[in-house]
């Protein structure tokens, strides 16, 4: 099958022919149709994981998926052959990912069924970024009237959460850089969104919306300390970019380190969602599995949104 690989770390991803994983017990094989990159997959290939996961070569890259079920492994329960499903790859080593023609995947863990409504192209790019930005607000606990601010707005999961939390009711202030980023975030949600540019003053643009803090931030990029710094006391943060409690002074701030649980729970509520209409995947680009050289690239030079790869 065709593949996005990687023969060691760090390299360049690229498209070969690899052989096709068989299911396991427990297992589906999906054929895919749809997916998309991650930052995820650009730390593989720069080889930021290695001493971390087992790596197996060569390694197929690919997180987000979505198919149709081809085959079932033994004692699989749930799922039939010909179910649309989607989904993100969770198995503890590195090497049969999702961008490829193929994928197994666990059938108890990371899977869901696909509801009418719910395109293939959209659904390919929502697992890992849904997931990340429903779990990071969920960890905050964020309410209704409550202010949230949400840095790296304009990046996959950013762009979900903004629309996650103007749906809560909350009242959003959004990092993005001014120009096109600033009205891709800004045209996320009919409420109204605060950017802020965060090559400028952070501090005083967000105190001048809130001037007494924040009540939770969503820290997607830049300084987790220095975003903490603009809570209101008592407030609470969830960083799925690495922020761990001892790095903010404020004893009284709440530190929640997020890796996203993409449980089928949750994966079918997101979806739900997305079919409903009162979300949108915010796929700005679209690459054959072919480009996957040139989706690499659009997703590091600051694509906003999300960057899909199809393979049908």
């Amino acid at each position: 099958m065709r593949a996005v690989t990687l023969d060691a770390v760090p390299a360049a991803p690229a498209v070969s022919e690899v052989e096709p994983s068989r299911p396991q017990a427990g297992e589906l094989l999906v054929k895919v149709a749809a997916s998309s990159v991650n930052g995820f997959d650009l730390a593989v290939a720069a080889g930021y994981l290695n001493g971390m996961m087992e790596h197996r070569f060569p390694l197929v890259l690919g997180k987000d998926f979505a198919g149709t079920v081809e085959a079932l492994g033994a004692d699989v329960a749930g799922f039939d052959v010909g179910d649309a499903v989607f989904g993100v790859v969770m198995k503890p080593f590195l090497g049969t990912g999702s961008l490829a023609e193929y994928v197994t995947v666990s059938a108890g863990y990371g899977v869901a069924k696909l509801p009418a409504g719910l395109a293939e192209a959209d659904a390919g790019a929502l697992g890992v970024a849904g997931t990340t930005a429903s779990d990071s607000l969920n960890a905050v606990a964020l309410a209704e009237g409550e202010t949230v601010l949400i840095s790296g707005a304009g990046g996959g999961v950013g762009s979900l959460a903004v629309q996650l939390a103007a749906a809560r009711g909350a009242r959003v202030i959004a990092t993005a850089r001014p120009g096109t980023q600033t009205d891709f975030v800004t045209g996320l949600t009919d409420t109204v969104v605060h950017v802020v540019d965060f090559t400028g003053d952070l501090e005083a643009q967000v105190r001048a919306v809130a001037p007494d803090g924040v009540d939770a931030v969503l820290h997607l990029a830049g300084d987790g300390a220095q975003l903490a710094g603009l809570l209101r006391p008592g407030g609470r943060i969830a960083s799925p970019a690495g922020l761990t409690p001892d790095a903010v002074k404020d004893e009284s701030v709440t530190v929640h380190p997020i890796m996203a649980d993409p449980n089928a729970a949750t994966l079918t509520t997101l979806a739900e969602q997305v079919a409903s209409g009162a979300l949108r995947v915010p796929v700005t680009a679209t690459y054959a599995l072919e480009q996957a050289a040139d989706a690499f690239t659009a997703f590091g030079s600051g694509t906003p949104g999300k960057v899909a790869v199809t393979l049908s």
